[in-house]
């Protein structure tokens, strides 16, 4: 379920209207008033949910799963067991999406200046000119929030933290000894778009930024939360400024990653991994412990532990300077001629 302190349950709402809503057609029209509480992914989906399989690879996942019901395309109702209803559609994501949109709301704090009143902050923090606090946040002993700084409702900020200008946190949880400098953005939407029956939609973003002990994260840039799962950042991270850091993705301890590098995401980094300037990592991406991506590069496959890798697409660093140095002798002896 969406955490309660960041989003809204509008639910329960019967499977006959979510049907009408996603304009799916139910395999059984007699579980139309099914009630429905929440949405969720294919993975441990509880029993009281609507979850969706739009590739055949996670059919598996649909015959064992015990949610109440399961967007699928036509070809597919056979895979979805006994109990759990099937909802017939073109677009099983989109359906999703919507769905989700109908039994979810995000909270905001629309309009509020100032403190709310059920905000909860420890002794010693301190507060610039403009700060906005929402409803149900907590702020731990010692923290600083510089000016114009917004920090949303249920947010969670351990002690002696360091929030600099203009920062909006929203869905998050951070830890003791966190600094977040000037401009950055903590949690919002993740980039999710799906083919709905009018043109593209959004995915609902479900999930929250979880932001361990220790982390820095720099000016201007943005950890976006989970699309259901959570972004994690792990202690003692360093992040530099105009770094974007994807939905689902989950940082190791001791990571470092210089300026404009690019996460894409559910990409997964092992504890101590470095990012040179620029590096860009593909979705779905395993980047090993201990291992070292150049600046500029571009990784599109997994990277072993410790490994050193360089270039477009990224490669070993010594394979890497080799093809470009024989490429620069064959430009060269081209030349010559």
């Amino acid at each position: 379920m969406p955490d309660p302190r960041f989003f809204e349950d509008l639910g329960p709402v019967e499977l006959g209207e979510l049907a009408a809503l996603c304009g799916a057609r139910l395999a059984d029209p007699a579980t139309a008033s099914r009630p429905i509480l929440a949405v969720s992914i294919l993975a441990g989906a509880p029993g009281d949910s609507v979850t969706f399989a739009s590739d055949r690879r996670y059919l598996a996942q649909v015959r064992a799963t015990k949610a109440a019901a399961c967007f699928v395309l036509e070809g597919d109702v056979g895979a979805v067991p006994a109990g759990c209803a099937a909802l017939i559609t073109a677009s099983p994501q989109a359906s999703y999406a919507l769905a989700a949109g109908r039994l979810h709301r995000a909270r905001f704090a629309a309009g509020q200046t100032g403190v709310a009143a059920d905000a909860m902050l420890e002794s010693g923090v301190t507060l610039g000119h403009g700060v906005v606090i929402g409803p149900g946040a907590q702020i731990g002993r010692g923290a600083r929030i510089g000016p114009n700084s917004v920090i949303g409702p249920g947010v969670a900020i351990g002690r002696d933290c360091e929030i600099s200008a203009n920062v909006t946190i929203g869905f998050a949880l951070l830890g003791d000894r966190v600094r977040i400098l000037a401009g950055a953005a903590i949690g919002e939407p993740g980039f999710g778009a799906t083919a709905g029956p009018k043109g593209l939609i959004d995915i609902p973003q479900l999930g929250r930024v979880i932001v361990q002990d220790g982390v820095t994260i720099g000016a201007n840039s943005c950890v976006d939360r989970g699309a259901f799962e959570d972004t994690v950042i792990g202690e003692n991270t360093k992040i530099d400024n105009q770094v974007q850091i994807a939905h689902n993705v989950r940082v190791g301890r001791n990571c470092v990653m210089a300026a404009h590098t690019g996460i894409s995401g559910s990409v997964v980094i092992g504890d101590g991994a470095q990012f040179g300037g620029r590096a860009g990592v593909a979705d779905h991406v395993t980047v090993g412990a201990g291992a070292r991506i150049g600046a500029a590069s571009a990784v599109m496959k997994d990277v072993p532990p410790g490994e050193t890798w360089g270039g477009m697409p990224a490669r070993p660093i010594r394979r890497w300077m080799r093809e470009t140095a024989w490429l620069a002798h064959m430009a060269s002896r081209k030349e010559g001629d």
